[in-house]
């Protein structure tokens, strides 16, 4: 026991008879002892002192050299900590107000695979596949079932033990850059729902083997297919086919944006045609959640080369009207049959963008339009080519703020398809651009080796903005 000289004069002592038990306790399970520590003494103690008493029990604070370094490296390791935290809080805190990715986080990987067991769970309601189950359905990622190849992945043809036919989007690799992707396409597609969107039916666990997304199978290829690729020769694109595939495609373009989403990879090779040649929009791997509460969404580069919004590449912020300039870029696609880039063209105009401007400024329209649409022998497709190739030039236009919504993009293509466009309509409420100005210059000379006389007036300089 201490003796009473170490006490401080604040504290006082208590004895109490000793009763050992059997078990060699001193005291009863319902014993309690507390005690209460000076003010002076509690400081000293959260200092790493040690509370002491001389021999006239006067009260002092006995702190070593080592307990001072110890209490400094403490500090010191602390106010760092703090910092980091900070600067840390303060950093995911932008990135989750800006960051496209930022549905992406650890909790929403958590989320999604919480329940992650193979062939028995789901993520947020879309099945969870075996590996064994698709690697049968497609024969083995047989080379003869492949139907397509992205940037991140090949698209094989599958059957399922059910009957359904299925493609399967086999992930290159299994990394996080890829998860993300992966992750990224599950959120969009399972929050979304429109006619012209590709069904996801399923996805493999992010512990199998590889990663593999399971869409509804369209059988008719793409759209890249039918212009410029291997189906071109089948000749089925008529003009209203190819009227109805652009409403279809800026739909579905429409609805993403009035659901804050980007597409950020919108391409004639992204737009599947069923049999009827009904559009489905694919691939959402590098698409863009995009808060209503920001102008833009600084990104490192994405997207395909010849569909890629030149402001986007000069400063790298996505706005919805990124999505509006690839979707120029299709328009001119579907009434050209001209891919998006190719390298015999002049150098100046491998890109199509380039080269349908160039074109257009120059009255050069039997240039640009497909001969094989009968534009030189039917003035109404000649009509319609035009209305179209004009509302192109207007997507295509450098400064986004000249560029329509896919809203004002949706609406008038309808109204060529319906023919309700007429040479007095004002087509968008935008101030005119250098390009726009000198195509409308252009048009009102006359000139005998040019179908300018056929082409729709340009809209009048009105600012609503």
């Amino acid at each position: 026991m201490a003796r009473k000289g170490n006490l401080t004069t604040n504290c006082s002592l208590l004895q109490l008879p000793i009763h050992p038990t059997v078990d060699g306790n001193f005291f009863t399970p319902g014993f309690l002892v507390e005690w209460k520590l000076s003010d002076d003494c509690n400081k000293c103690h959260y200092d790493g002192g040690q509370c002491r008493t001389d021999t006239t029990n006067k009260f002092y604070c006995q702190k070593d050299a080592t307990t001072r370094r110890s209490m400094g490296m403490v500090l010191g390791t602390g106010l760092l900590m703090i910092t980091c935290l900070a600067v840390s809080f303060i950093w995911c805190y932008k990135e989750r107000k800006f960051s496209p990715f930022r549905y992406l986080s650890a909790k929403k990987f958590s989320d999604i695979f919480k329940h992650d067991v193979e062939g028995g769970s789901k993520h947020f309601g879309v099945p969870v596949f075996s590996y064994s189950e698709l690697e049968k359905a497609t024969n083995d990622f047989s080379s003869s079932r492949v139907i397509g190849h992205g940037g991140f992945g090949t698209v094989y043809y599958g059957k399922l033990k059910d009957g359904r036919e299925v493609a399967v989007k086999r992930l290159y690799e299994h990394n996080c850059k890829q998860m993300q992707q992966f992750v990224n396409e599950i959120e969009i597609l399972t929050r979304l729902r429109h006619n012209n969107l590709v069904t996801l039916y399923g996805c493999t666990s992010r512990r199998s083997r590889e990663l593999l997304l399971v869409y509804e199978y369209i059988p008719n290829g793409t759209l890249a297919d039918h212009l410029h690729g291997d189906r071109a020769k089948n000749r089925s694109l008529t003009l209203p086919v190819r009227l109805n595939i652009a409403i279809e495609t800026a739909g579905a373009l429409a609805y993403l944006h009035a659901s804050d989403i980007i597409h950020c990879d919108v391409k004639t090779n992204n737009i599947l045609l069923d049999q009827n040649f009904s559009v489905k929009v694919a691939d959402f791997g590098i698409s863009c959640l995009f808060p209503n509460d920001v102008s833009h969404i600084s990104t490192a580069s994405r997207g395909t080369p010849g569909y890629i919004d030149p402001k986007y590449q000069e400063c790298y912020q996505l706005t919805s009207k990124s999505d509006v300039y690839s979707f120029g870029v299709v328009l001119v696609e579907l009434i050209s049959s001209m891919p998006a880039v190719d390298m015999n063209r002049h150098s100046q105009e491998v890109n199509l963008a380039n080269f349908a401007i160039n074109k257009i400024v120059k009255c050069a329209f039997h240039e640009l339009i497909d001969p094989s649409l009968g534009f030189d022998s039917d003035t109404k497709i000649l009509e319609m080519t035009a209305s179209v190739a004009e509302l192109a030039f207007l997507c295509l236009q450098t400064d986004r703020d000249m560029r329509p919504t896919m809203v004002e993009v949706l609406d008038t293509l309808k109204e060529i398809q319906t023919s309700e466009f007429d040479n007095e309509k004002k087509v968008f409420p935008f101030p005119e651009s250098e390009d726009q100005l000198l195509l409308k210059q252009v048009k009102s000379l006359p000139s005998p080796n040019s179908v300018t006389g056929k082409w729709i007036t340009c809209s009048s300089i009105t600012n609503t903005k």
